[in-house]
């Protein structure tokens, strides 16, 4: 996709933030995404060191921030289990009264130069809106899928009690989680592509340590598989609510996360979600498209899907490092043709695959398969079909059977996901 060259406003001035912008910082932010526009102090004080540790941008207009970005240095699973480092790119938004200024191209501009400059094999976001970011080059690379559980209707034993492999499961608290989570968290992203890295941050804001959130924190309940070895191998966080309509409960367990390393406690997490007295409903959070859920439960048809859309985006900044980082279980060759408007990873190569590994050349050869950058990063992780792309004419192919070439290659038996918001 071209990018439309953008209005300049020059007495606008974008920069990086400072102690003090961190206020006028958060109430843009905010006001961006329709909070109230009065940060309290805490979350203030809260955001300052945060903000300032990492790469932060503010657009000010006669000293007044009127848009928000930052990033911050993330690890990306691809298929074959290789982590490459990426620029995470959240907190972006531009007040309504300042709209087609040309600020957040400005901002993504200079961050997106400095992550290809700083080795950055590829920036990543999670999109509010579809149609912003492909003007900036990123393709959607993962989607999301959530279920509701009708429970009665599961077909699941109403006695069950404990899982059937000798595992047994317990309620932690948050500090447990703090404890346990993040070497599980470690062991599943090794082995999912699409997976992103967590920091110490994100296990003390997802255990209430640090509450950004002007409503009160909710402690959710925490369950904790371990395997009959004493292993820990899932975890998984729930709210429920507590409704009633005459005398009889209605009660739904949310899941907001939930970690399993192996199919035994995946099994046994959501059968004890579904065994929960009152609970009639579970609705599952965030998972793969082709999460076994529904397969978990004697009668699938009780798991019904309620939300499916894209999730993680992906710009590729390096070409050549993101298609050798990752395993191909096909034997190949295909020469590529990207088109990079942004000029920041464009050319033509050459991808040489099989099992023990890939090179990816820069080459003179004639191509085979022409698509745009966001577009690759569309097929990296191994989501999306390029014969789909190219019936839709988004990728051409210069070559008859070119992108079933690129299929047999690129794409993956499991659906890649990314279980985080960031």
């Amino acid at each position: 996709m071209t990018t439309r060259p953008a209005p300049r406003h020059p007495d606008i001035d974008v920069r990086p933030i400072t102690e003090a912008d961190v206020p006028d910082w958060t109430r843009a932010l905010h006001t961006g995404f329709l909070r109230s526009p009065a940060p309290t102090q805490e979350e203030i004080d809260s955001r300052t060191g945060y903000l300032l540790a990492h790469r932060t941008q503010g657009a000010f207009d006669a000293g007044r921030c009127v848009a928000t970005f930052r990033s911050f240095d993330q690890r990306l699973t691809v298929p074959g289990g290789t982590q490459v480092p990426a620029d995470a790119i959240s907190n972006v938004a531009v007040t309504a009264t300042h709209r087609r200024r040309g600020l957040l191209t400005r901002m993504m501009t200079a961050d997106l130069t400095a992550a290809r400059d700083r080795g950055d094999v590829a920036a990543t976001l999670i999109a509010a809106e579809y149609q912003i970011y492909g003007r900036y080059g990123f393709g959607p690379a993962t989607w999301t899928t959530e279920w509701t559980i009708d429970v009665p209707r599961a077909g699941l034993d109403p006695r069950w009690s404990a899982p059937e492999d000798g595992g047994r499961i317990d309620l932690v608290d948050g500090a447990d989680v703090r404890k346990t989570g993040p070497e599980l968290h470690e062991r599943l992203r090794r082995v999912q592509p699409g997976a992103v890295s967590r920091d110490e941050r994100w296990w003390q804001v997802n255990t209430g340590v640090i509450h950004l959130d002007p409503t009160p924190w909710a402690e959710p309940f925490y369950a904790l598989y371990r395997s009959p070895s004493g292993e820990p191998e899932g975890l998984v966080a729930y709210l429920c609510d507590d409704t009633w309509h005459d005398k009889q409960p209605h009660d739904t367990a949310q899941v907001q996360w939930l970690i399993a390393t192996t199919p035994d406690a995946e099994r046994a997490l959501w059968h004890h979600l579904c065994s929960i007295d009152w609970v009639t409903r579970v609705r599952t959070g965030r998972r793969a498209p082709d999460d076994l859920v529904p397969l978990h439960l004697p009668n699938p048809r009780a798991a019904k899907a309620t939300t499916h859309a894209d999730w993680l985006w992906v710009r590729i900044l390096d070409v050549v490092r993101a298609l050798e980082a990752r395993a191909y279980d096909g034997e190949g060759a295909l020469v590529l043709e990207v088109a990079d408007a942004a000029g920041l990873a464009g050319g033509r190569y050459r991808l040489e695959a099989a099992a023990d590994g890939a090179s990816c050349t820069p080459t003179g050869e004639s191509a085979e398969l022409t698509l745009d950058i966001a577009d690759l990063a569309t097929l990296w992780l191994g989501d999306e079909s390029a014969v789909r792309l190219a019936a839709l004419g988004r990728v051409r192919e210069e070559r008859e059977g070119a992108a079933h070439v690129a299929d047999a290659l690129l794409r993956t038996s499991r659906r890649p996901w990314c279980p985080d918001m960031f």
